[in-house]
């Protein structure tokens, strides 16, 4: 294994870890949670 492949092997693993995350970071199934994260700054603590 020459060091061009071992460089082109760790791209394509971190290309895809990437990817992996921006998908996850985008399902429909943790909008909710995310929206609810997102609205913490603004919320006063009354409940």
């Amino acid at each position: 294994m020459t060091l061009s492949m071992f460089h082109a092997f760790w791209t394509g693993l971190l290309l895809a870890i990437f990817i992996g995350i921006v998908v996850w970071a985008y399902s429909g199934k943790r909008r909710a949670r995310f929206e609810a994260a997102a609205r913490l700054p603004l919320d006063d603590g009354e409940n």
